[in-house]
């Protein structure tokens, strides 16, 4: 997977949970992930298509989560309810958007399904293009999420209306 769309996730998700929750995260270093796992207790996927075709998935740890939502919404949150559920499907638009603002710039058109949100210990998230993703660990104050994107090849025809 290019480096510039793997920049592109990162930048997005750095951006949007500075500016909506007030939050610092990390990034580490990106490896490959070959099971369906999710890495966290909260998910939220959505799917992209355009220049190139794949999705984009976020996890979250139940911490991380409550922290960044209890930020957003200006209210302390402690459990796993529907405005969190609610958030992490945003949250996961917001960076998706984000992203594709970046790509933008390198004439990459993307755009983007509804984002679903999946809980629960031990879930699963099955990619649209199937096989390895590439997993960008994050750390914060309150706890870990990774994004996890999986990206088939780059489309090299034009949109529609070129």
């Amino acid at each position: 997977m290019d480096v510039k769309i793997i920049n592109a996730f990162v930048d997005g998700t750095v951006s949007v949970l500075k500016t909506m929750a007030f939050v610092e995260p990390k990034a580490g270093s990106p490896y490959i992930k070959n099971d369906d796992f999710a890495h966290g207790d909260i998910s939220g996927i959505i799917g992209l298509a355009g220049s190139f075709k794949g999705s984009l998935a976020l996890s979250f740890s139940s911490t991380c989560i409550l922290n960044i939502v209890s930020n957003m919404l200006g209210e302390q949150i402690t459990e796993i309810n529907n405005d969190i559920i609610d958030a992490v499907g945003e949250i996961t638009n917001m960076v998706s958007g984000a992203a594709r603002k970046n790509l933008e710039m390198d004439h990459l058109a993307i755009n983007s399904s509804l984002p679903t949100v999946i809980f629960g210990k031990d879930h699963k998230i099955t990619h649209v293009m199937g096989g390895p993703s590439i997993i960008i660990p994050f750390e914060t104050d309150n706890g870990s999420f990774v994004v996890d994107i999986c990206i088939g090849e780059e489309n090299h025809s034009k949109p529609p209306g070129d």
